[in-house]
């Protein structure tokens, strides 16, 4: 069972992809999205091309069919008199009213907290920010490269002085698609506590304040000694030799992760076919492996450079200490677990084109929740506005009045 947000209504007045992201994963938990969208252009994610920032292929666009699965979309002008009438009888349908419009369009748009509330008292009112709700550039929009990344110290973690330049995110939307999943939380916790209490609550959350959590034990030690965090020095790094990524004849990487490395570097040094490393006085217990780290790890360093990774996949399958192989996104895809827990999921646009997604990063009842596809621009249109009660006269009549799409 993974509807389990089955019987909520969202009511979504958002674009790009960090808060639309969110009332995604919510719909591919069951809950009804209905996606507000301009009623000219539709959603800017639709134009994104244009933009030349990310290449995309003309028969996909999985950029938006990540943000945007498993909603119905409505395209309505906002301006408008009759636009803000139908906006306003959804509104008093819905248990989540969900936006990313700055504080300024949202008063113009009469899309407010105030105005929401008016026409539902119990909805909860959820807004997505780049830099939160209060202070001078509360009013200012932004991106999550430069919110969660750039202003956060995230991009400063990564970084180094020999790159010459600062690090960029990994991927699009890395950081909305975090602060997706932190908003889809939030929401589900008001909706909760309204169940329980019968009080309803706001929901806000800003991409400057996600990047902030992300990088939360690193500002909580920069804040304890009173200095800006910076990556550690490679020397400090490679203490630890079984805590440091090695790289295979073929160009790979194979990346370590044990934290107690007196107890398994025995296993390593049998496993990589080294055995009397284990005995070597330098290397013989935790002490001294951690006083002769840098030798420790330029001896692995020749060892991993020796063989290709097929062959450190196959020595150290046994190998009971923390490793992984550092993959690519289609290596990912395939590893055998991604494929065990359903992480990647088919599905089809509207117009049946087969292809695959990332599934919700949480499951329920042991499976992973099917994925949605996200819909033609205005798709559900005739059928929402029936379902508030036009008749196909009126419908037509806001149609040519330029009120829907």
């Amino acid at each position: 069972m993974t509807a389990i947000m089955h019987g909520v209504r969202i009511l979504e007045v958002a674009e790009h992809t960090f808060v639309p992201a969110a009332s995604a994963l919510l719909a591919d938990w069951g809950a009804e999205v209905i996606k507000i969208e301009h009623v000219e252009r539709g959603d800017a994610m639709r134009g994104l091309a244009s933009s030349g920032v990310v290449d995309l292929p003309s028969d996909v666009h999985v950029l938006l069919e990540h943000s945007n699965r498993g909603k119905r979309s409505l395209g309505l002008d906002l301006t408008s008199e009759a636009g803000l009438d139908v906006l306003h009888r959804l509104i008093a349908t819905s248990d989540v009213f969900l936006t990313n419009k700055l504080p300024r369009v949202r008063n113009k748009l009469k899309i407010d907290l105030d105005s929401v509330r008016a026409h539902n008292p119990r909805i909860i009112y959820t807004s997505g920010t780049g830099q939160g709700e209060e202070g001078p550039d509360a009013d200012r929009g932004s991106y999550d490269s430069l919110a969660f990344w750039a202003r956060s110290g995230t991009a400063v973690g990564l970084s180094r002085p020999e790159y010459g330049q600062v690090v960029s995110p990994p991927g699009p939307g890395f950081g909305d698609s975090i602060g997706a999943m932190t908003i889809a939380g939030g929401i589900m916790g008001a909706l909760f506590h309204r169940e329980r209490t019968g009080e309803t609550t706001e929901v806000d959350v800003s991409l400057l304040g996600t990047g902030m959590w992300a990088m939360g034990q690193a500002f909580a030690l920069s804040l304890l000694m009173n200095v800006p965090w910076q990556p550690p020095p490679a020397e400090m790094m490679r203490t630890n030799p079984l805590v440091a990524n090695y790289q295979t004849a073929d160009g790979r990487w194979v990346a370590l992760c044990c934290l107690q490395a007196g107890k398994y570097w025995p296993a390593l040094c049998a496993a990589v076919g080294r055995p009397e490393l284990a005995t070597d006085p330098r290397f013989d217990s935790h002490q001294t492996l951690m006083a002769n780290g840098l030798e420790a790890g330029d001896v692995l360093r020749s060892v991993f450079s020796a063989r290709p990774l097929a062959e450190w996949r196959e020595l150290l399958a046994d190998f009971d200490g923390q490793w992984t192989v550092v993959q690519d996104t289609l290596e990912a895809a395939a590893d055998p677990q991604s494929v065990a827990n359903g992480y990647i999921q088919d599905t089809q646009t509207a117009a049946g084109k087969p292809f695959q997604m990332v599934a919700a990063p949480v499951r329920f009842g042991g499976k992973a929740a099917p994925a949605g596809h996200a819909p033609e621009f205005n798709e559900h249109g005739d059928e929402i506005l029936a379902e508030l009660g036009f008749d196909w006269d009126a419908i037509v009549e806001l149609k040519v009045n330029g009120v829907v799409a």
